[in-house]
């Protein structure tokens, strides 16, 4: 490993040493909270343009399994860590962390205090930053840094979607008895066979922006057959797949930008049931006249304590997100607030009044992160089912 720099925007650098690919870096820099899962991390395409710290202190120390990402490739800029562990603990494994990063050419970066970063990005919010050799010098690798295109305003769903439809039937992980007990009577009985009571699940079409694909899985395990369609799919092609719902999924970059697909929201609402997730939530409050703003540093990590205001319970959840749903933008007579966040108070949820239509910012499908919020694909089921009663 060499001697390297990673320089913020504003000038501030850490030293510390390369791991993974050889290659330089540059995007906005991030921080993740979460203790383990960073192969999930490493597989969201949420994380497109952006060089991913980790807060916990050894990352990769049960190495890389291939059943365990989450999209086809990794999007994000480069991995920082306090200590990458050279070796992989786990019977599952197929290579340790750094042989992946550099079998993909994502560059890593170690070996330096981690919580330093973290905290200046907590103060001052997340900064552009670019990782070289130490012969760049600290004033060019800060140019460099602030010659990146700020993630306000760039629409990165493009850039990561798949350019063709294609169908998923794969369930997630979780044995078929584990499945049941998880999700429930009504997700169970969706298992065996479908959920329409006349021998056809659900269609759901899922708008990719990024999507992850345990989203997917998780729309399998309540008992849906699934298409995934590219983000630029208009309103009226989707509809010719006759889907009984449309799942928007999460993605990075500024939901603002990515004007398409607030338009064709707009021409689906009232005519299928919706679910927005992540960067979907924020396209669908977008959709019902709402607005975005970026947020200081962002919410990412599995431990998140969201209310449902329907219910009153809270819920321990997984992020991933720079932006969110401005609450005082929404039309009181036609969106209802479902979910707010209990450590800054920014909307979580939103439903609309006039139109079978719901979104949260965090993700329920969680890998990584808890299973407390797996309900809301359930939740999902009913709004399908009761609208396609209503219908009939």
């Amino acid at each position: 490993m060499s001697t390297s720099l990673l320089v913020l925007e504003d000038g501030r650098a850490f030293r510390g040493r390369r791991f993974g690919a050889p290659s330089d870096a540059a995007g906005e820099v991030v921080f993740n909270t979460s203790m383990s899962g960073y192969q999930e991390i490493l597989g969201d395409p949420s994380y497109a343009g952006q060089i991913v710290v980790m807060t916990h202190p050894m990352i990769g120390n049960y190495g890389i399994a291939a059943e365990d990402f989450e999209s086809r490739k990794p999007f994000l800029a480069a991995l920082v860590v306090k200590e990458p562990s050279r070796i992989a603990s786990n019977w599952r494994h197929e290579r340790t962390l750094e042989e992946y990063l550099a079998a993909s050419g994502i560059p890593g970066f170690c070996d330096f205090d981690t919580r330093a970063l973290v905290r200046h990005l907590r103060t001052h919010g997340a900064k552009r930053g670019a990782i070289g050799n130490e012969g760049h010098g600290v004033d060019a690798l800060a140019a460099r840094a602030r010659a990146v295109t700020p993630m306000a305003g760039c629409d990165l769903a493009s850039a990561v979607t798949m350019i063709e439809e294609y169908r998923w039937d794969r369930r997630s992980w979780l044995p078929p008895h584990d499945a049941r007990t998880r999700l429930g009577g009504r997700a169970a009985a969706g298992l065996e066979a479908g959920d329409r009571g006349a021998g056809r699940a659900f269609h759901v079409a899922v708008y990719d922006y990024g999507v992850k694909w345990n989203i997917l899985r998780r729309i399998v395990d309540v008992g849906c057959r699934v298409t995934v369609v590219p983000a630029t799919t208009a309103a009226e092609d989707l509809l010719k797949l006759e889907p009984d719902g449309v799942v928007l999924s999460n993605g990075p970059g500024d939901p603002e930008p990515v004007a398409y697909a607030v338009r064709t929201v707009r021409a689906l609402l009232g005519r299928v049931p919706i679910f927005g997730i992540c960067l979907g939530h924020q396209i669908l409050g977008l959709a019902c006249g709402g607005r975005t703003y970026k947020l200081k540093f962002g919410h990412r990590g599995g431990n998140h304590p969201v209310m449902d205001l329907t219910t009153g319970k809270v819920e321990i959840t997984a992020h991933n997100h720079g932006f969110a749903v401005d609450p005082d933008s929404l039309p009181d007579r036609e969106v209802e607030r479902t979910h707010i966040n209990l450590n800054d108070q920014t909307l979580e949820g939103l439903r609309l009044r006039n139109a079978p239509a719901f979104g949260v910012q965090y993700h329920p499908e969680a890998s990584p992160g808890p299973h407390d919020a797996h309900y809301l694909f359930e939740r999902f089921a009913d709004l399908m089912r009761a609208h396609a009663g209503g219908v009939r």
